[in-house]
This record gives structure tokens, C-alpha cells and sequence, in this order.
């Protein structure tokens, strides 16, 4: 089975949540973003990987807004379920931007990324990099794939929420560059559910649309 989470920030309790339980052998577990775990390379970050690395099912990420880019993008990058991810083991792969991935028969459209909204509290290279926000190239080759497929995919994930989704559940904040564009891929494309990350929030929107934090849920 699929299932799909939100945003986990490198904590370790989110790994030993009892939820995950459910998950068996060949099953696949999807991160709306902000994943976390590979931030600082450390020792300690090396062997939570490894730990990882020995669970019966897959965990595969979105990059959201609080990332380290330049290890993520350090990664080998292989072909999983029909589209390239980074590789970083057997257990844990990062799901690229624009790519269209055959998980049990469905199809999944991918598009992590975002514009943090606290950047000028970061430090860049440190706590924040610019590889956070979608370049022109990833949003055309997002087009082009989903184009490609009639404009139809069966679930798409994504880290930032459309303008729509965003409006439900936070009217505080201006949807931001990827926002936007994630709001003209919503004029356009079909599919069955969409799941995003990013407001911190467990909340069904629509019968397509869910907001994800802490929730794990199977994605039908």
C-alpha cells in the first residue's frame, strides 16, 4: 500500500510514531516535503540514515522549503518507478520536481519546493538555500510531463498548497511564487487527490484536496 505524511523536519519521534506500524514489507510512504533527514551530515544524522535504510518499506520526500540543497543534490540520482530520484539508500529516495512516478499502478506528479517565508532569520548555506524555489526549467519540464499524460495523473503531491488550498486554511499569508504556478497546474490538470504540506496542518479541504502534518493516511 501508498500512504503519505507531511512534513517531518528531522524529528525523530515522527520515525517512531505508532501510525507507521501499519506499514509492511513492499509498502511506500510519502513526504509532502521538508523531510529533514538529510541535513547536516553528521554522525548522527549517518546513522538515522542507516536505521533507515533497514525498514521493510520505502520512505520517498519531496524537498520543501527547509532543506539542505547541496546535500540532497550531492546524492546519486537513479531511476525509481519510472522517473529519476536521488538515491540516498536502499529505504530513502527524494522525489525530483516535474516527474511523474508509477507507484502500484497509479500514477504520482511531483513538485516539492517553496519560498520560505523567514529567510532573512536564516543563514544561506546554513539554514537556508536558494535551491529552495523552482526554477523555470523545473516548472516548464513539470508542464511538459503532465502534458505528455493528457494532463492527467491519478494523485499529485506537492510541498507548497495552490492558492485555493492555501485560502482555505491560512488567509494570513500571500501565495508565493510556486504557489502561483501550482495554481495554474490546478486550472489545468485532473486527478484524484491532491496532498500537500507546508501550513502544518491535518485538514481535508475538498474531496481532492488535503492538507497534511502529523496525519499518515493511505492515499486512497
Amino acid at each position: 500500500m501508498v500512504y503519505v505524511t507531511g512534513d517531518m523536519h528531522g524529528d525523530p519521534t515522527r520515525l517512531s510514531d505508532p501510525a507507521l506500524r501499519r506499514l509492511k514489507k513492499g509498502d511506500t510512504l510519502l513526504v509532502c516535503g521538508d523531510f529533514g533527514f538529510v541535513w547536516d551530515g553528521s554522525p548522527a544524522e549517518e546513522k538515522r540514515l542507516k536505521k533507515l535504510a533497514r525498514r521493510k518499506y520505502t520512505i520517498a520526500f519531496l524537498d520543501g522549503r527547509h532543506e539542505n540543497f547541496d546535500l540532497l543534490n550531492a546524492y546519486p540520482t537513479e531511476v525509481w518507478n519510472g522517473a529519476p530520484v536521488h538515491k540516498i539508500n536502499d529505504r530513502l529516495v527524494h522525489l525530483m520536481r516535474g516527474e511523474v512516478y508509477t507507484i502500484e499502478g497509479a500514477t504520482y506528479f511531483t513538485f516539492g519546493g517553496g519560498e520560505s517565508d523567514d529567510k532573512e532569520f536564516r543563514i544561506p548555506g546554513e539554514s537556508w538555500w536558494a535551491a529552495e524555489a523552482p526554477t523555470p526549467e523545473e516548472m516548464a519540464h513539470a508542464r511538459d510531463n503532465l502534458a505528455a499524460r493528457d494532463n492527467r495523473v491519478d494523485y499529485i503531491l506537492t510541498h507548497t498548497p495552490s492558492p485555493t488550498s492555501r485560502a482555505r486554511l491560512d488567509t494570513r499569508r500571500v501565495a508565493d511564487g510556486v504557489s502561483i504556478f501550482l495554481g495554474t497546474l490546478e486550472e489545468q490538470v485532473t486527478c484524484r487527490r491532491w496532498y500537500f504540506g507546508c501550513l502544518h496542518r491535518d485538514k481535508p479541504i475538498s474531496a481532492q484536496r488535503r492538507a497534511l502534518f502529523r496525519d499518515v493516511v493511505p492515499v486512497e
